[in-house]
């Protein structure tokens, strides 16, 4: 907690060429990319980092395939160079991986002009991935005994990529970035409305944790507030042309359905895509895609209805699945991009997930709508140019500003590690070496837990049973992670809380030594506040 009471007193005291209002993904992006040139960048978010739409994601970075029926091809183009970006950038992270799909007889489509279409997409994505296969009903039999192909015409495999870890994960090593470059960051710091005074934005945030107020100072004002970015300008009286609606989508985790590596694809009964997609002994179903008035959703019974009712009649399974099979759920709004009213007579799931900046020259003020995991980095670039434009002195940074670290840095963690023998301390449930798993996950950080497991073994013991995540993590997570609350660390800093069933949780051995090194004296009130027990 040291780093996130270090941050707020240094918001208090300091005024900024730019804050960032929201800690999702295109806040993060932003303030990474603005740090690495040197920009005096401060960056809040009302709840944790990644902690609303940015943590509901299918895990997917996808070049939006889908978007070929719409006739969408600049975006599907643009969608799949920055795919094949983040696959290049970050290698242990964003993976290829195959989709595997499959036809019922009647579809609107043959087959034959889908697996066209896949090449199609192949070639608009420059030949980056592997190239797509035709299946038959027979291969689909032979090769992925679990879909039910009775009443199929067909199929076809073709490739996108997924993350590793989870979406919020991956958003937090951006925040991760910034500040080592700079940014002044905090979680559970919310903005409570913006005015300008004379050349600059003052802006009156509250400490969500501690309730303490106080204002801060900018040249230049972004809003990232993902879902939120139209009610903080609306507070603000802030006018714009762009705006958002919403679409529900949720996923459950159940156990392993297969043991394939690939996602199954399906076509729902409202003719939507659908996914299985593998995350490591557990699997992902979904989605829904339903409008919604609201960012605040919740998953209802007829949305587990849905899911279940799909994968059931597609697969087939010892037992149909059901509710009581669900470990997890996610449940998140997309906000899309409408220009004025337009939106309201628009067919809504014909809608992209394309995101727009815009931008208030008068008054230094920056909004961005949309967007998706995908293009992230575009997005970081662009906010970039956009405050160069509005006058702050943005030199290049000379570096690439994403991405993983040197490939020398990784070949030395990699060579320490094989010295000390460091793999022999992999958990037996865990899914790939340790030294593979610290590397993706701390990047040049993992020298530092090295040293930590050199001094003392019992640094590299799993501490929270039943998960992969070690001792020297917990600490890690501690020092560097602004990890406020215990579920920001079950959910967000790790994945726990989507593979393992809540009360499994609870009961782990391992969970209050957990709690005492991330919240020391408030480790018990942390636990309680989580599991919702009294204190």
């Amino acid at each position: 907690m040291k780093l996130r009471a270090s941050n707020i007193a240094k918001l208090k005291a300091q005024s900024f060429d730019v804050l960032i209002v929201g800690g999702g993904i295109n806040g993060a992006v932003a303030a990474a990319a603005l740090a690495a040139r040197g920009v005096s960048v401060a960056l809040i978010d009302k709840g944790d980092f990644a902690g609303f739409t940015s943590q509901q994601s299918s895990n997917l970075a996808w070049g939006g395939i889908k978007y070929m029926e719409t006739w969408e091809y600049p975006l599907v183009r643009a969608l799949c160079m920055s795919r094949n970006r983040l696959i290049r950038s970050y290698p242990s992270n964003v993976k290829e991986i195959r989709f595997f799909t499959s036809v019922q007889k009647g579809f609107r489509w043959h087959p034959w002009i889908l697996w066209a279409g896949t090449w199609l997409y192949w070639l608009i994505g420059n030949g980056f991935t592997r190239v797509p296969f035709l299946r038959t009903v027979a291969a689909i039999r032979r090769e992925e005994p679990v879909v039910r192909t009775d009443s199929l015409s067909g199929g076809f495999e073709y490739s996108d990529s997924y993350l590793h870890d989870n979406d919020a994960r991956f958003v937090f090593n951006f925040i991760r970035s910034a500040l080592s470059r700079g940014c002044i960051a905090a979680n559970y710091v919310a903005s409570e409305g913006s005015h300008r005074e004379g050349t600059e934005w003052v802006t009156q945030l509250r400490d969500v944790r501690s309730g303490e107020s106080f204002p801060v100072r900018s040249k230049v004002l972004v809003n990232a507030a993902g879902p939120f970015v139209d009610e903080v300008n609306a507070r603000d009286g802030i006018a714009t042309r762009h705006r958002h609606v919403f679409s529900k989508g949720i996923h459950l985790i159940v156990p392993r359905i297969t043991d394939s590596k690939r996602v199954l694809t399906f076509f729902a009964d409202d003719g939507r895509l659908f996914f299985a997609i593998p995350q490591g002994n557990r699997t992902c179903i979904g989605t829904t895609d339903n409008r919604v008035d609201s960012p605040h959703a919740t998953v209802t019974e007829a949305d587990r209805r849905f899911v279940l009712d799909n994968i059931n009649k597609r697969l087939n399974l010892p037992r149909p699945l059901t509710a009581a099979d669900v470990i997890s759920e996610r449940c998140g709004v997309r906000p899309l991009v409408v220009e004025g009213h337009a939106g309201d007579k628009t067919d809504f799931l014909q809608l992209s997930r394309k995101h727009a900046v815009e931008v208030q020259a008068a008054s230094q003020r920056i909004s961005i709508f949309g967007g998706k995991l995908t293009d992230c980095i575009n997005v970081g670039e662009e906010i970039c140019e956009e405050v160069r434009r509005l006058g702050v002195d943005i030199p290049e940074p000379g570096f690439t500003w994403y991405g993983e670290p040197p490939d020398a840095v990784r070949d030395e963690f990699l060579h320490q590690a094989r010295l000390m023998k460091l793999d022999a301390y992999t958990a037996p449930e865990s899914s790939e070496p340790l030294s593979q798993r610290l590397w993706r996950r701390y990047g040049a950080q993992a020298i530092g837990l090295l040293e930590n497991i050199r001094e003392d073994a019992r640094e590299a013991e799993v501490l929270i049973k039943g998960t992969e995540y070690i001792r020297c993590e917990l600490r890690q997570a501690a020092r560097r992670e602004m990890v406020v609350t215990l579920d920001d660390f079950l959910r967000r800093r790790s994945k726990i809380a989507l593979v393992e069933r809540r009360e499994t949780i609870r009961q782990s051995p391992g969970l209050m030594e957990a709690c005492r090194i991330l919240f020391g004296d408030e480790a018990q009130a942390r636990h309680d506040e989580y599991f919702g027990e009294a204190g």
